[in-house]
């Protein structure tokens, strides 16, 4: 919702001035013919311009990417619209699952997690905490962490870069959809130079039909040139970034949650691996030790 926001408030800080300069002071809606966001509207509607600069961008990404990162290119722009989705009360709900789970290990032993990592969603433990269930990467993560270490297939201290191998996969994956969109980004005053090209090759074309077609038919092109600036540097590469955003905050709940994995199955105890997983965690969510203490109190 925030992408949003920033989106109305590109547009009215460009078009708004712009309408005000034209009208000289008129009225601010500008319904003279001669100025206004009438003629903002009437110069900037384009189609042409707007095909070719969005077309030129999608065959862009279709050429340097496979099907799979396309998708993970526009899922990962849909993405931004929703917000970062941790917060502190998501790192509180992964805090206490995994204190109850740690604990239940520490008391019955490792084998007593096969029934909650073989079927996280009949787990009675997982169930109580619908955001870490719900969130299938970072569970799969956790499961896939712990379940060799319950089938004896691996001992505590390989699991950490067993765990490190698959984080900087993802980190890597991840990068994918960004670098795309970056590219394409970089990419998209290019596109709009383009667009402009064939607006002043076609007006070649009209110069005898006088100085208000011939100036139009100018205008017209460079709108591509405005297009192209604007796309690149307003909204293509500030999603890039905010799909960055995104990512990083994705691969932080992924270490926060080896940190505490790593540390129980090396001998720590419950509540020492969640704090030693709290201590790693952004500040933005990260809970105070007081507030984690009454967390896992709560878990009893």
């Amino acid at each position: 919702m925030v992408v949003i926001v920033g989106f109305l408030i590109i547009v009215l800080c460009a078009a708004l001035p712009w309408a005000w300069h034209v009208t000289h002071g008129v009225d601010f809606l500008g319904t003279q013919e001669t100025g206004g966001l009438g003629l903002l509207w009437r110069s900037f509607y384009q189609p042409t311009e707007y095909i070719t600069i969005i077309g030129l961008g999608v065959g862009a990404m279709v050429i340097m990417a496979p099907f799979q990162v396309l998708k993970k290119v526009f899922g990962g722009a849909l993405a931004t619209l929703k917000g970062i989705p941790y917060s502190k009360k998501v790192y509180s709900e992964v805090f206490m699952a995994m204190y109850e789970l740690f604990m239940l290990g520490r008391k019955n032993g490792m084998i007593a997690l096969e029934e909650h990592v073989g079927d996280p969603a009949a787990s009675p433990i997982l169930g109580k905490y619908p955001t870490f269930l719900k969130n299938k990467e970072a569970l799969e993560f956790f499961c896939d962490g712990l379940r060799p270490v319950i089938d004896g297939r691996i001992k505590a201290d390989q699991l950490q870069s067993l765990m490190e191998v698959q984080i900087k996969q993802t980190d890597h994956e991840g990068h994918e959809p960004i670098d795309v969109l970056t590219k394409v980004g970089d990419s998209m005053p290019g596109f709009g130079i383009v667009a402009c090209v064939m607006g002043i090759v076609a007006t070649m074309q009209k110069l005898d039909e006088g100085n208000k077609v011939v100036g139009m038919s100018v205008a017209a092109a460079l709108v591509g040139t405005f297009l192209g600036i604007a796309a690149a540097y307003c909204f293509v590469n500030p999603i890039a970034t905010n799909v960055t955003f995104l990512h990083s905050n994705k691969v932080a709940f992924l270490r926060c949650i080896s940190s505490a994995l790593v540390s129980f199955v090396k001998g720590a105890a419950p509540a020492m691996a969640i704090e030693t997983a709290r201590r790693g965690v952004s500040s933005d969510f990260r809970p105070s030790a007081d507030e984690l203490e009454e967390l896992l109190k709560s878990t009893k």
